[in-house]
Formats: structure tokens, sequence, C-alpha cells
């Protein structure tokens, strides 16, 4: 599923010397559906052997919490709907345990992790464990509920069956892509220390695999116990949600830009690539990438310029461009790389370098040619129709904002300024937007939609077609324009298809609804024409559209001529 949670999993369990295996796991990846509501659920219980009936105990804990939790409401939480799951397997197990001679006394640990959205809800009682690899750096995730004093160290005083009320530890984690879960009973830790298990688990085999050779590894260092483990490796994660990216922008300060040469976080900028309006952007080298300095790909840093817009615009862009590259996979639009947790120290996008040129850069060596136009054409609406797909307005289409990869591609970028459904808008002050490129309904105070961005698309190309021109003049900021009819390309190309000029004027109608349906639909006819080589039919205008007040010249001299003949007559 695109856009989800997605883990890859192995357990093993064996009963080492003991006469018989108390340990039990388990995993529910649960539905489509609760998987995307509710998460994925992993656990590991180690029934006491001390006393009758650990196997039932340990088992019962695991399928009935698992089952009982995705039995809660939704609404109440993640935390809340497992320990009200927890709680009524303890009050199951004391009671029986109390009742049933076969079952006296029985009792088992817990351990499990609850994998939500991008986030690892960790549950926890007894002396099981829940270990974490992120970065090639094991984290353990619990504590043990057990004595402190040597001789009793293997004693609970926490776990299910043990009271009549079970405490449980709870504890959150931010997820990361290819993080590693390893949920053990204590005759895996027992004997294989934090070193060991990192070992294995750096060797990333599968995670059955590892789940295997991790329980060897145990028995072989003299376990006596049973040995039971569970790995998950998280695949792939879900789009972080605009609540979340909002609340990491306004934890992260807003200081003046960098100079070139300066390290940033483990950045090295080597070069000012631009400077625009409101950000500057910077050639980087990551330094914490493996091999030596440069080794890495080529990445570009965008750091604001709090010196012309109010701090809030920034972080707004700053969520927009993370929210939307996050949701949006296409090869026509630029990435955005998301950064580990901690390493941000203040407000910047990281971006891959596009070898290439911008398509103004390369306007201002000459015009494309009517094929190239017509393939830039039909990219760029792909690209803006991935957005429109996914809800978002680009609203800020312009040749400054689409780079000609060397290769041939095309990537459309800056999604700082998009759009979104249901999301704050900008201070008044920033609306964005490049006035020449602006459709004339944004002038009257509408937000934009897809017909405005068809037409800054519409622009984008007439300009790309006509080496710099505008359909309808360059339009100065806190102007209002007026619209007539747009300039035909005609006058600037004559080499050009009179089609081309036709289709144009439609994408560039004053009015949105005499525009293409969408901006497919407009790349669509522009390709049509050019494969089916329409002839060029240059339409000679009337004397009424090309010189209106001559024309009622004329014809007021041949009516007042008219009058006259007819008075001579008479």
């Amino acid at each position: 599923m695109t856009g989800s949670l997605q883990i890859a999993f192995g357990l093993a369990s064996e009963t080492g010397r003991r006469p018989r295996n108390e340990d039990y796991a388990g995993v529910c990846l649960g539905s489509p559906g609760q998987r995307a509501r509710r998460g994925i659920v992993a656990a590991v219980a180690d029934g006491v052997g001390g006393a009758k009936g650990g196997r039932v105990a340990a088992e019962l804990a695991v399928r009935t919490v698992i089952d009982g939790y995705y039995a809660q409401p939704e609404t109440i939480g993640v935390q809340a709907a497992a320990s009200r799951a927890v709680e009524a397997v303890n009050r199951w197990i004391v009671a029986q345990g109390r009742s049933d001679p076969a079952l006296e006394n029985m009792a088992t640990t817990f351990a499990g992790v609850i994998l939500l959205h991008r986030k690892a809800h960790v549950l926890h009682a007894g002396d099981s464990r829940v270990y974490r690899l992120s970065d090639g750096r094991l984290t353990r995730l619990t504590r043990d509920h057990t004595l402190s004093r040597p001789d009793y160290a293997h004693v609970l005083y926490r776990g299910l069956g043990i009271e009549e009320s079970v405490r449980l530890d709870c504890s959150v984690h931010p997820l990361r892509l290819h993080d590693r879960f390893l949920l053990c009973s204590d005759g895996v830790h027992g004997t294989l220390g934090d070193g060991a298990l990192a070992a294995l688990l750096l060797r990333r085999e599968s995670p059955e695999a590892t789940a295997r050779h991790i329980v060897a590894a145990a028995l072989e260092a003299g376990s006596a116990d049973n040995a039971s483990a569970v790995v998950l490796d998280v695949v792939a994660l879900p789009a972080a949600d605009h609540a979340e990216l909002a609340s990491a922008a306004a934890a992260l300060p807003l200081p003046d830009p960098p100079a070139v040469g300066e390290e940033m976080d483990g950045f090295r900028l080597t070069a000012l690539l631009s400077q625009g309006r409101y950000s500057r952007l910077y050639r980087a080298h990551d330094l914490t990438a493996p091999g030596r300095e440069g080794d890495g790909r080529p990445l570009v840093v965008k750091v604001p310029r709090p010196e012309v817009a109010a701090e809030r615009t920034f972080r707004l862009a700053f969520v927009r461009e993370a929210w939307v590259a996050a949701r949006v996979r296409s090869p026509w639009v630029g990435e955005v790389v998301e950064l580990p947790p901690g390493r941000q120290t203040r407000l910047y996008t990281v971006m891959p370098f596009y070898e290439g040129e911008t398509l103004e850069q390369r306007l201002r060596r000459k015009p494309l040619t009517l094929a190239e136009g017509v393939e830039v054409a039909i990219a760029l609406a792909r690209a803006v129709s991935a957005l429109h797909r996914a809800g978002i307005i680009h609203r800020d289409i312009k040749p400054d904002n689409v780079i000609l990869q060397r290769g041939g591609g095309l990537k459309l970028i800056d999604l700082g300024v998009v759009r979104l459904p249901q999301v704050e808008e900008f201070p008044t002050a920033d609306v964005p937007g490049t006035p020449s490129y602006m459709a004339p309904e944004l002038f009257a105070g509408a937000a934009g939609d897809e017909a405005s961005d068809q037409f800054a698309l519409a622009v984008t190309l007439y300009r790309a077609f006509s080496g710099g021109g505008y359909p309808y003049g360059e339009i100065e900021p806190f102007t209002r324009p007026r619209f007539g009819r747009p300039v035909p390309l005609l006058r600037s190309r004559g080499d050009l298809p009179a089609w081309i000029d036709r289709i144009l004027a439609r994408a560039l109608s004053v009015a949105p609804a005499d525009r293409f349906g969408d901006v497919i639909e407009f790349a669509q006819e522009l390709e049509t024409a050019l494969a089916h080589g329409r002839p060029v039919v240059v339409r000679r205008r009337p004397l009424y559209e090309r010189n209106p007040l001559l024309f009622w010249k004329i014809l007021s001299a041949l009516l007042a001529l008219t009058v006259l003949v007819l008075l001579a007559r008479g």
C-alpha cells in the first residue's frame, strides 16, 4: 500500500533445556483498514515457570491483548486501548489462578510493540524486553521489573497475574525507515549482552533468519531457559501529517542565512546557487554520508531569508514542502530529503541537486523549438497533474521553477507556496504568486485552483516559445492589470504553426470556464496537433478586430457618402 506502514517480521521460539516451552510470541498485521487506523501489534510473553499454567497465561496474554486492543474504540488512543486489553487479561489470569487448581498462581511477563503511523508504542510488564536498532545503534526500550538484589534478580515484582491490577510501563518512540525492533524473553537476553544482540541484528539478514540466529546463539551461550525472539523491520512509513510537521517547524529557530563554506548540521555549503525573494539555495555535501567528503550525492539546501517576510510565512512554507514531498511521488516533481529526527537545528529544506538548468536560463540563450516546447509542455502538465490529483495547487508555475535535467528529464520545484486542502493559508502580505503568471481571477481575490495553475502553465509555455515575452505583457507587482486579448505568438515566431496560438489562447482565457478541463487535456491537445502535423492556417483577422476605430471611420464615411448621393438624386 503506497504511503502506508509496512514491515517485514520473523520469530523463533525454542524450548532449550526446559521440559516444555512456556514462552509465546505473536505478530498481528491486521486487515489493511485496521493497519491504517490501529497499527501492527507484536508481543512476547514468558509464562512464569515456577507456577502451574505458565504457558496458558503467556498464550492468553498475547492472543487476548491483540484481540482486545483491536476491539477497543479507536477514539480512546493507543495507550488507553492497549491498557484496557491488558487489564482485562490480567483480571482473568488472576481469577483463574485462584479458582482453578490446575492453573494455580499462573502468571506471565508481557512485552508488546504497537506500530502505528510513524510511532512505536511500547507496553511492558515483567522482564521480557524490547530493543530498537536505529542508525546502527541498539537501544533498550524497557526496564526489567525484577528485584535488584543479585540473589533475587529472577524474581518478578510486576507482570500479568501477579497483582489484582497490573502496572504497565508505556512509552512512545518516533519511527524511522529501516528501524529494526527485537522483542525477546529472558532466555535470550539473560545470556546475550547488548553487544552480542547488536552484532546479530546488524548483520541485516531477513527478520526470520535473524530471529532464529539470536535464539540459537542464546542456547549455545548456555541459556537454561526457553528462548524466544521476534524481529520487526520497518520497510515503509506513511507520510507525516500536517500537525506533526507544523510542530517540528515551530520548534526550529530561524537565524540569518549562513555563508558559503560554513557547516550546518553536518552539511558543508560549497556554493550559492541562487538568491530568490524568500530564500537562498546552496549546493551542499552531506558530511555524515559514508565515505570521504563529497562522495555522497550532491544536495541543495534551501535556507529562508527572514528579513523579507513574516516568520510564520517561512514556517508554513517549510511544512508545505515537506508535506507535499512525502505524498507526491512523480518523476516530474522535485523531491525533498527527509532528515533523521534530532539532526536539524534550524529551519531549512534539503533537496537533491539536479544537474541541468532552469527553463528561464535556457530561454536566455534562445527560445524553444516547436518539438522542444511540446515535450516540455507534456512533462510539465504531468507534474502539475500529479499535484492536482493529490488536491495540491502549485500557485507559482514559471520558468524559474522548472529544471531541465541534463539527461532530458524535467522537475517542477518550489513546493513551499502550494495551496493545500483545509490547511492554514499564508498571511495576506505574503500570499504567493508571480504577477505576470497569475490568472485574472487571482487579482480579484481567488485563492487559486486547477484552472489558475493551467493559466500559469500556458504563460510559461508562451514565454518558452516567444523567447521571453508575455501574452498580456509583463505585470508589475501591486498593480491591477486589464486582460484583453493575448498577443499572438506568430508576431514574434512566424515559424510556428497557427494552432499553437489557438491552443494557448484557450488555456489563457480570461474566464476560467473557457479553459481546458484540466492540464492533461491541454497537453494532449498540443501533442495531438504536433503528431498530426496540422497545416499552418493563418486566418487574416478582419479590420474590425485589427483596428476598430478605422473600421467605424470608414463605415461612417461610406454612410455619409451614401446620404449625399441620395440627396443629389432627390
